[in-house]
């Protein structure tokens, strides 16, 4: 069946160093499933945090469904992470450190069912958010004049 992409943070990778991700389920209700289908999502400024033994996203954007009525809920309502005890116990640990953070990088439905790709990120800071830009200009430059040669 695949995976169909919903939604991706694409500032998480400017603004982050990705240390390690993984892939975990969330916890929906119906209209907020057949809002995800239309990719009616939005992951800017969206987080996790471990409260109690388990993993809460917040400020993750899903569009009301419109033909669900009365049904909807409110569209950035803090929603659980599917996860097993070992691995929470272990995202804790790390996140426990300084500097460390959960953020997820992507929404997708895998055979049917919504998963997140959560990661553990360390901020960075502007220097090396100019040191990545210089090395993508560099890599681009370098593909124009391979393209011209070849």
């Amino acid at each position: 069946m695949g995976e169909k992409l919903i939604a991706k943070n694409s500032s998480a990778f400017r603004d982050y160093a990705i240390i390690e991700s993984l892939e975990c389920g969330i916890e929906l209700k119906g209209p907020e499933v057949k809002s995800l289908r239309d990719s009616r999502a939005n992951l800017k400024d969206s987080f996790a945090r471990i409260e109690s033994s388990e993993v809460w996203l917040y400020n993750v954007h899903i569009s009301p469904y419109l033909e669900a009525s009365f049904f909807n809920l409110e569209p950035t309502r803090n929603r659980r992470l599917l996860l097993h005890k070992k691995e929470i116990k272990r995202l804790e640990d790390k996140v426990s450190q300084k500097g460390l953070s959960l953020v997820p990088l992507k929404l997708y439905f895998k055979n049917g069912r919504a998963k997140v790709e959560l990661a553990l990120v360390k901020g960075k800071r502007l220097y090396d958010k100019r040191r990545d830009l210089k090395k993508k200009q560099v890599d681009l430059e370098v593909k124009r004049a391979l393209r011209r040669r070849g």
